[in-house]
């Protein structure tokens, strides 16, 4: 069978990030039909999107008024996160500046529910912490009226439905949250979570009346549950369970009382829908009728009646669904174009386990070309994950579906420390317990070994991000098990990633990977830098000269170390931050991975 090359396959589209238009008529979406992400809209399902913004830059979210036939979207500059917030007139097509100042970072927190003013954090004061910021719809720049001082990693989750008050989280790391009402007018703020320990308070919700959040935590369980808070009297009451997966999110529309809720099962997204009849009743509606994969960015329409879902799985490609919540009808609104590429050959993985050191099962997906025999000779690429409190799901990917179109094998591991599988699993790898995590990847190497499928002789490490350290680690603490291996912003030292990565960012990730006051040996014992020598196999090493998270630095140190005893090859992008999003320069990143592949595997 003909098979296409790696641009054809990256010229797959994506359309997702979906807001309902207030006439409930109309849908905007980002879809990356240019190359990178802009604003498209659509009247219908399957009616001709039209596009709305035209820039070279990546638009990273979009956002309709509630009243106003108007959105907000953001964007960076060459990948470096420094979001700025602009209005889009879709009579005119005319853009305006919201918050110009290109210095700083902006995390959108919502228009007010009359459409008058949105609210925002920034690091405009102090690039280390994030304050809280509401700005009339009509105001630009300096006009933001600086609502709270933060003091660390703050985030903005909704109005209230009398537009008085504000949902604010403050992240101490992906394990540990807390949230907060904050009183608009007089800038104080109600703290609804104390806690010992580490637990997770995400994804609130005004219930609504305005005196209850509705939000998913892991307060008393392992995995998170669905609970609502009373604003008054910070008084907790269980809403909905599951004993044995996460229920990861949840979106509550005030005037129809409707909620949607997600619960992750084994990376599969499974939806429930229906209506709060009591403050912790839900009287569910039917289930909504979508193909199964990952689903999720829940947008209501005004009346409450139908909400709009991104839905990704392996074998299709992103697209957004409209479900009436009610019946659980759903419609396809976008057709993101697969570039020719017959859907049927597109792969869905099968949902393994392996055991590892301590016994323990650990999941991962894997998939096999149709060229596949059975007879030992199929090439693997380990695509390990970053976060590392992600989880590799379900999802479409270009590149996995271009590889195994190519005859190789890909494997995807959720190690100890991913994301999905509750609170203790999370916390198998912090700091000291970091390598377990690295072990587990090799047990999934000798795992692919007993694999029938498998030539143990062409097995790659490929990740990005902290998924490039793990590539790192694996081939300075497993140098046999390697045919080659693939670094894409990844990190090589933990010590200088600490010290340079985006001030905003350090506290954060101290959490999880260790401090550089408390740590800094152990960081040092750690980090791939320090052990390279031991690395045998051929690498390529890939970075964004913009990256703000891992700066193009650890890049360079382990291309110029390595290079001095195995073939090491980098390529920077100019124009790129954390990850590569620019086509051309995707084209150009994975045609190299594609020839490096094939000389060395």
């Amino acid at each position: 069978m003909p098979t296409h090359d790696i641009e054809r396959y990256l010229n797959v589209r994506s359309a997702y990030g979906v807001s309902f238009a207030p006439d409930g008529e109309r849908l905007s979406f980002l879809m990356d039909t240019t190359g990178v992400p802009q604003v498209w809209t659509v009247d219908g399902p399957g009616a001709w999107p039209e596009q709305r913004t035209f820039y070279d830059e990546r638009v990273t979210f979009a956002s309709w008024s509630p009243e106003n036939p108007e959105l907000v979207f953001g964007m960076d500059e060459g990948g470096n996160e420094r979001q700025q917030l602009l209005r889009y007139n879709p009579v005119s097509g005319g853009v305006t500046d919201l918050t110009g100042t290109p210095d700083a970072k902006h995390r959108w927190g919502g228009w007010s529910n009359d459409g008058q003013r949105f609210a925002f954090t920034s690091n405009r004061r102090d690039e280390s912490v994030f304050d809280v910021y509401v700005q009339g719809r009509g105001e630009t720049g300096d006009a933001a009226e600086l609502v709270r001082e933060g003091d660390g990693w703050l985030t903005v989750g909704g109005w209230s439905p009398d537009d008085s008050k504000l949902i604010v989280s403050e992240a101490y790391s992906n394990f540990d949250q807390d949230v907060s009402v904050l009183d608009v007018g007089t800038g104080e703020m109600t703290h609804l979570t104390p806690h010992e320990g580490t637990v997770r308070f995400q994804s609130a919700s005004w219930g609504p009346d305005g005196e209850n959040l509705y939000l998913v935590s892991d307060r008393e369980s392992d995995t998170l549950d669905l609970w609502r808070v009373n604003v008054d009297s910070g008084e907790f009451s269980l809403v909905a369970e599951d004993d044995e997966w996460e229920i990861e999110g949840v979106a509550v529309d005030q005037e129809s009382r409707r909620v949607v809720y997600s619960t992750n099962v084994d990376g599969y997204t499974e939806l429930a829908v229906g209506e709060l009849t009591g403050r912790d009743r839900i009287d569910e509606h039917a289930v909504p009728d979508l193909p199964r994969g990952v689903a999720g960015g829940v947008s209501f329409s005004p009346d409450g009646d139908r909400f709009a879902v991104t839905l990704t799985r392996s074998s299709d490609t992103t697209n957004v669904y409209v479900v009436d919540a009610k019946t659980g009808e759903s419609e396809q609104w976008t057709h993101a174009a697969t570039a020719g590429i017959p859907r049927d050959t597109f792969v869905e993985p099968e949902l393994v386990r392996f055991p590892t050191f301590d016994g323990r099962e650990i999941p991962a997906f894997f998939s096999l070309p149709s060229t596949d025999h059975g007879d030992g000779e199929t090439p693997v690429i380990v695509d390990i994950h970053g976060g590392p409190e992600s989880q590799r799901r379900p999802s479409f990917n270009a590149v996995k579906q271009y590889f195994l179109a190519n005859g190789y094998a890909v494997f995807e591991p959720n190690v100890r420390g991913s994301a999905g599988y509750g609170k203790a699993y999370g916390h198998l790898d912090d700091v000291e317990n970091r390598m377990d995590s690295v072990a587990d990847i090799e047990a999934g190497v000798e795992w692919l070994h007993d694999h029938p499928a498998v030539d143990p002789d062409r097995i790659v490490a490929m990740g990005g991000s902290y998924g490039g350290f793990m590539v790192l680690a694996a081939m300075t603490e497993y140098p046999d098990l390697w045919a080659a291996g693939v670094d894409i912003v990844g990190i090589a030292n933990f010590v200088t990633f600490l010290e340079n990565t985006g001030d905003w960012r350090r506290e954060l990730r101290e959490a999880e990977y260790g401090s550089l006051a408390d740590d800094r040996e152990f960081l040092e014992s750690i980090s791939p830098i320090n052990n390279v020598e031991r690395i045998r196999a051929p690498l390529f090493v890939l970075h964004g000269e913009n990256d703000p998270r891992v700066p193009v630095g650890e890049a360079h140190q382990v291309v110029e170390k390595a290079g001095e005893h195995v073939p090491v090859r980098e390529l920077i992008f100019a124009d790129e931050g954390h990850g590569f999003t620019k086509r051309e320069n995707r084209i150009e990143a994975y045609e190299a991975i594609v020839g490096f592949l094939d000389e060395h595997v």
